[in-house]
């Protein structure tokens, strides 16, 4: 499967490092550390760059096993969630990679696995070839908080990407607390966008503020008529009452202004989205904006009711570091 045809890359990765997502433990990781593997930016070569143990690889590498087994590591997910998919990047390790992989998955709601919990088969071994992604479908509805990577028998990964929806129990919300519904870690997730040259859409949801201008969603310089936008559903239901529009980094490619536009979008498919979006209703009328600073608004907000998805325009073009949407679920 190639990248084009994984539908499933739209989804959150939750086995991001920057929503806290890390191993508990490996087998054996002698060669490059088994936390490369949840870095959120593309693996890199370094030519003739050695450290102690060998040659440096950007992503996880065990030794060579001399006896009978295989190389594995449990990892705790920074949010738990069902999987949609998973990608797994062999970028660089070429002489040095695994033939083959598999994944297991379990659910514990508070701390980690034990010798009680019950791990499940979500992707059986699959062949793996070297400086190669490898995308694999598999849309399993159940939440999951861990992960048990397995390599066969031993080698070199560069990431390992874990395409999902995050899982949150909203019944145990209450009705007067404010979320950030749009956040990532709430199950927020950007759809579609008229352009993401530089930095990804699923940016704009990510915990915390930027790191940098590549920690954003940017597009390119407009040079036809219109405006750029995203499209982004909500992780549940609810009623908008603080928006938070962040240009941290963003100087002197920032958008002069922007709006917002919402729904209550009841079945269909996400593919459909963007042309019922042009008619959505004016949740925040056009807002002019300033470089590198938070712009927070609430009382230009319109009172729609609850709602599922927006769309935030930005005019005409731009960068936009983080988006913000607190309101209170909708029951």
């Amino acid at each position: 499967m190639t990248a084009y045809a994984a539908p499933f890359l739209k989804y959150v990765n939750l086995a991001d490092a920057r929503l806290g997502t890390r191993a508990l433990s490996v087998t054996d990781d002698w060669f490059a550390d088994v936390n490369r593997l949840f870095q959120p930016t593309a693996a890199v070569w370094k030519e003739g760059v050695f450290d102690d143990n060998g040659k440096w690889m950007d992503g996880w590498e065990s030794r060579r096993k001399r006896f009978e087994g295989y190389d594995s590591a449990v990892i705790r997910l920074g949010v738990p969630g069902s999987i949609k998919g998973v990608d797994i990047d062999t970028s660089h390790f070429t002489g040095n990679y695994p033939p083959s992989a598999s994944l297991e998955a379990c659910f514990v709601a508070d701390g980690d696995p034990d010798d009680t919990s019950e791990w499940i088969e979500i992707l059986p071994a699959v062949a793996l070839q070297g400086d190669s992604h490898h995308y694999h479908a598999i849309d399993d509805a159940r939440p999951f908080s861990h992960l048990r990577f397995n390599i066969y028998p031993d080698g070199g990964v560069a990431r390992l990407r874990v395409h999902g929806i995050p899982y949150r129990d909203w019944a145990t919300v209450t009705a007067d607390e404010s979320l950030d519904l749009a956040a990532a870690l709430n199950g927020g997730r950007a759809l579609a966008c008229s352009d993401q040259h530089y930095g990804h859409m699923g940016n704009l949801l990510n915990p915390g503020r930027g790191v940098n201008m590549g920690d954003g969603w940017e597009t390119a310089r407009r040079r036809t008529p219109g405006n750029d936008w995203v499209i982004i559903a909500l992780g549940h239901p609810g009623e908008i009452e603080r928006i938070v529009v962040d240009t941290l980094h963003f100087k002197g490619n920032y958008p002069d202004s922007c709006s917002i536009q919402a729904a209550f979008v009841k079945g269909g498919t996400d593919a459909q989205i963007e042309t019922q979006s042009l008619f959505w209703r004016e949740l925040l009328p056009s807002q002019k904006l300033s470089m590198h600073a938070e712009h927070e608004f609430a009382g230009q907000i319109a009172r729609l009711g609850p709602i599922t998805h927006v769309r935030l325009n930005v005019f005409p073009d731009g960068g936009v570091s983080r988006l913000r949407l607190f309101g209170k679920v909708a029951r």
